[in-house]
């Protein structure tokens, strides 16, 4: 066997990380860090002109900024991949058994009620700030996953499928959150296009040869149309999603096909992309006093908080009273560390943050505050907890 090259033995454990759990979180970080760098730099005018700033010509006039470019149609493409994900993992993944399904599903609702009680409770007797509610409701599976990824086989493996089990859940929530209470100034005749294009790609998985490229073209015309309609454009990346099939008549996996296609591009392009473009807050304007306000302090709260309580008291109420167990082989200090991860809201928490304050660019520069110092406090006690959490051998039948 040749002795591989120093330079290939130099790459190696670079490309170790680049194929890990751990380079999306990493990545991740280092997108919030530079982007609030560049927003409390000398370049902080040109970053907020370059994402904000009209553009000189747009093929849709409706997004006439990059910011809304990324946010209304890039960000579809992260939510057509999160919804290939959940199709897939309710019908042949760790959501397609209903005894496996219970914790997550239980964990993940409590694990989105009790940030936004939290959040209600500190930012509720002001009516300007209600909307937020749902910002803390929201875990990033990426960055999650990336601090899981850090810590190796520390993390036993039925913690690490219950987090992820957990997260989609969590996604499925925030969509339906998403889809219900900021879409507004409904326009039915774009609607009922968009439903109609939906009919039309239904028709072709049954009748038609079920092609992967006549289903895209149909997509984008549906976001076309969803854009439009008042829901938000980004559910169209759902809808479109749940309509491809699992498997395609000629037994291949078009759903699979279409997923391993676009995760690495999702991971590595989109959310970074959306994090660099939506992370920058002007501590210079707002000053880190801005922390104690009533809404960073709510969205902080009900993140750090909320979180944890939630899914944590969930998971220790149903092994108690019987509904189901833990996650085999971990210890409750190991389960709290999980449930303290859970915490991380980043791309969600910004993305829900600024549908809640549309009008106020004040207040979404504070809710992306309350994410980020929320995010960041989940990130270091979930790691800690888990790196020195002794493990436990839990055996369940």
């Amino acid at each position: 066997m040749p002795k591989p090259s120093p330079l290939s033995a130099a790459v190696r454990p670079f490309k170790a990380l680049f194929d890990s759990d751990a380079f999306a979180g990493i990545l991740l970080i280092a997108v919030a860090v530079a982007a609030i760098a560049v927003a409390n730099s000398p370049w902080a005018e040109n970053y907020t002109n370059f994402f904000h700033a009209e553009l000189a010509w747009t093929p849709i006039a409706k997004l006439n900024t990059l910011h809304l470019w990324i946010n209304d149609a890039l960000m579809a493409v992260f939510f057509f991949v999160v919804g290939l994900e959940v199709k897939r993992e309710v019908l042949a993944g760790d959501l397609a058994d209903e005894r496996s399904r219970r914790l997550p599903i239980l964990a993940a609702a409590a694990g989105m009620a009790t940030p936004a009680l939290i959040y209600l409770s500190v930012a509720g007797g002001e009516p300007e700030l209600v909307r937020g509610w749902a910002i803390p409701a929201a875990t990033d599976i990426a960055f999650a996953m990336g601090v899981i990824g850090l810590l190796a086989t520390r993390v036993p493996p039925a913690l690490r499928l219950c987090l992820l089990t957990i997260a989609i859940v969590d996604d499925i929530g925030s969509i339906a959150i998403i889809a219900l209470f900021y879409s507004s100034g409904i326009k039915m005749a774009w609607l009922l296009a968009a439903l109609l294009v939906a009919g039309v790609m239904i028709a072709l998985n049954r009748y038609g040869k079920q092609r992967a490229w006549p289903l895209v073209l149909c997509a984008v015309v549906m976001w076309y149309c969803i854009l439009h309609s008042g829901i938000h454009a980004t559910i169209a990346g759902v809808v479109a999603a749940l309509i491809i099939p699992m498997r395609s008549r000629d037994g291949h996996s078009m759903l699979e096909n279409m997923e391993h296609a676009l995760v690495g591009w999702n991971s590595r392009f989109v959310v970074p992309l959306f994090g660099f473009a939506n992370a920058g807050v002007p501590l210079t304007k707002l000053g880190l006093s801005a922390l104690l306000d009533p809404l960073p302090l709510a969205v902080g709260a009900g993140l750090v908080i909320g979180k944890q309580v939630g899914i944590f008291g969930s998971i220790f109420a149903a092994e108690k009273i019987g509904f189901a167990p833990r996650p085999n082989g971990t210890s409750w200090l190991q389960v709290w560390g999980m449930s303290v991860l859970c915490g991380i809201g980043f791309t969600v928490s910004l993305f829900i943050g600024a549908l809640a304050f549309p009008k106020s660019p004040l207040l979404v520069q504070e809710a992306k505050l309350g994410v980020l110092a929320g995010s960041l406090i989940s990130a270091l006690l979930g790691y800690c907890v888990l790196r020195f959490a002794p493990a436990q051998q839990h055996k369940t039948a």
